[in-house]
Parts: C-alpha cells; structure tokens; sequence
C-alpha cells in the first residue's frame, strides 16, 4: 500500500504543461458572467501536508482495464490517499466526488485555485503534488487538460474529487519531466478551495 515518490514538478511547470495539453476548444458561450465564488468562509491558503490515518477507509474504488484503484479525498488536516494496484488503466475517464462542497458551482470557464495530488497509474508514483508543497496551485480551466476540466467544471467549491484519466484526457504523447510515459492514465485527488468566473 505504499506509494514511492517520483520527483516533484514545480507548479508553475505543471500549470505550463495542462496549458500546453489542454483542448483546443477555447471557447465560452456557456461561461456564466458571474463574479468570484469562495468557500464559505475565508478561500484556504495553504493544503495540509500530513498523511492521512493508516487506518482511513477509501471513498473510492475502481477496478480499471488493468489493477486497480483506491482513494481517500482531503480532509482539512491530512493529505488524499491514493493506492494504485499496477499498472492502473481506464478507458474511459472516470470523475467520483468523494465530498460535496458547500460553494457555488464551478463554470467551464473559471480561473480555480486547488490542492491536488496526481499519480502515474503505470507506476503508482506521485508525480506531482500541491499537498507535499503545502500550497495550492491556481489556472485557468479553459487551458488545462481535458480530465481536470471534467473533474473540476460542475463540482461545488469546497469539493473534494477524484478523477481516473486516459491518456488522450492527460497527456497524450507523455510528459518525460514527470516521468509521465506515452499512454498513461493518471489518478488526481483535489480539493477545489476557490473559483472565480
């Protein structure tokens, strides 16, 4: 049940890549007009950095194409709890709220601040994770990959998420910085903290 840890993509790297990955389709017809949304109470600033209890239970198991997966979302003190029976594969991605939030919903086209922590479901490695920084990434759902769009997009603020994602819905051709190889689905856990648009 332990997860080895892959090394780290600095955020700014990692929001580079879902830009550079995203959809084409750029588009907002159905983007609403409204104004920033918060969690109720103060927007978090910071994702807690402890593990969570040896003893948590998922709140999510999947059996893939191959191995399988189970996932323990946030809590306000502990970190998500991913683990991957490898290799893990899906072929077609699947999206699980493990907490509903008490927020607005969250349009296609916001700009969302999230804790999150992303797997390599070939290898069970971290490859990325805003909790192990113990702060949260921020961008734009109009340029990232199609998954964290459908994970994200329709989901109440204060959500926790998980998502198991193809690789045409990641990274199609890899991302070799993340040792992310052609062809890998990936497993996200996050917390969505704010949205604004």
């Amino acid at each position: 049940m332990r997860i080895k840890h892959a090394a780290l993509i600095p955020a700014a790297a990692l929001a580079m890549a879902l830009a550079a990955c995203g959809s084409d389709d750029n588009t907002s017809t159905n983007a609403p007009t409204s104004v920033a949304t918060e969690t109720s109470a103060a927007a978090a600033t910071s994702c807690p950095t402890a593990a969570p209890a040896a003893d948590v239970q998922p709140q999510w198991t999947l059996q893939g194409a191959t191995g399988s997966m189970e996932m323990t979302g946030s809590t306000d003190t502990a970190a998500p709890k991913i683990t991957i029976t490898t290799p893990f594969s899906v072929t077609e991605t699947q999206v699980k709220t493990l907490t509903e939030g008490d927020g607005a919903v969250v349009s296609e086209a916001a700009t969302v601040s999230v804790c999150y922590e992303g797997v390599d479901g070939r290898d069970g490695k971290v490859f990325d994770s805003a909790y192990q920084r113990g702060e949260p990434a921020s961008f734009p759902l109009d340029g990232v990959v199609v998954g964290f769009k459908k994970a994200i997009a329709g989901q109440k603020v204060g959500s926790t998420v998980g998502v198991a994602m193809t690789s045409a819905d990641g990274y199609p051709d890899g991302m070799p910085d993340a040792g992310i190889q052609k062809g890998d689905t990936l497993v996200f856990s996050l917390k969505i903290l704010s949205a604004q648009g």
